[in-house]
């Protein structure tokens, strides 16, 4: 190994990432052959088969999964020394990897807008996915902070919260209840519901309410996404219970109503995570604390007056416009 060179090793680690020397080629903007000639040379050196091709595909022999640990420790390292050497110098610099649940969607690019302009040298890489695949994220050591909507079952996190979460029930615009005050928690039998799938945070909170206040609401519908949600809604398909965070990026006219409902809105937060003991980066660091520092004042700037009226038991409808976004 004392012959292999760095160029060979980011070379190896991008083919074995993508299992092609192809992809590999054009991400680091490299021809073919050399990519091939390249891992070809750090083979000899290593003494031992680093990869199998199975038609056009190649797979890592014992050997090459070794390396690439070895090649992600070493390319992990550096890019730790580069954040606290520019930490040293008095600047905030270097890559964030952030994972978030789908609902997070809804804001977090209105934190990072104001962090990134704080912070002009650190990079964000955003990864929006569900629940099991953050928690095989967390498993895998993949990324430096999580943030999600609820305490997950994993005991070997460090857990902040940052932000508050209510979850309000959302009707059609015309709805009979919209412009009714103090609903009683009741009259909700009566209505077609349209829920999350099992498992979802969000329906969790909604059932346990419902089983504390003895409530057994007819459920019309069950969708796995926030936005076809609220496309049911809008479509008359009946009401639901979502975060207020889904509609924040939504106008102040349009096709939902915010429902005064007793027990509404349910209480929850924001959390930001990482994996227990995990060393955090100077850049991690930085983003963690402008979280915990600005989050007095984050549900202010992200919620500006959107169902204000209703959550305060006013009962006053609060029409939203209905946006088309990625699918949750």
């Amino acid at each position: 190994m004392i012959h292999a060179t760095l160029h060979q090793l980011k070379v190896f680690e991008a083919t074995a990432r993508h299992g092609s020397f192809t992809r590999a080629a054009e991400e680091l903007y490299l021809t073919q052959p050399t990519v091939s000639i390249q891992v070809k040379q750090l083979t000899k050196a290593i003494g031992l088969p680093l990869f199998e091709q199975i038609g056009k595909r190649l797979y890592l022999t014992e050997a090459g999964k070794k390396l690439l640990e070895t090649c992600q420790e070493i390319f992990n390292g550096l890019e730790q020394f580069e954040m606290s050497v520019a930490d040293l110098k008095g600047m905030k610099q270097g890559r964030l990897n952030l994972a978030v649940i789908t609902t997070a969607k809804y804001f977090v690019p209105r934190l990072l807008g104001p962090f990134c302009k704080k912070f002009p040298g650190i990079d964000i890489s955003l990864k929006v996915t569900n629940h099991q695949r953050l928690q095989e994220s967390m498993a895998a050591n993949e990324d430096d902070l999580y943030i999600i909507s609820q305490t997950p079952t994993q005991p070997d996190l460090d857990i902040h919260p940052f932000l508050e979460n209510p979850l309000i029930v959302l009707a059609p615009k015309g709805h009979p209840l919209a412009r009714k005050r103090n609903i009683p928690i009741e009259m909700l039998n009566h209505e077609p519901f349209i829920m999350r799938e099992s498992g979802s945070g969000t329906r969790g909170a909604v059932e346990k309410l419902f089983e504390e206040k003895n409530i057994n609401v007819k459920v019309r519908l069950e969708l796995g996404s926030n936005e076809a949600i609220k496309q049911a809604i809008a479509g008359g398909l009946g009401i639901s219970v979502l975060s207020q965070h889904t509609i924040i990026s939504e106008g102040t006219k349009g096709e939902f109503a915010i429902l005064d409902v007793q027990g509404f809105p349910i209480e929850r937060h924001w959390y930001v995570a990482n994996l227990a003991g995990k060393q955090l980066s100077v850049v991690a660091e930085t983003f963690l604390q402008y979280l915990l520092e600005e989050s007095p004042g984050m549900a202010k700037r992200l919620l500006p007056g959107l169902g204000a009226a209703a959550l305060n038991g006013v009962g006053e409808s609060i029409a939203l416009e209905s946006t088309a976004v990625a699918q949750v």
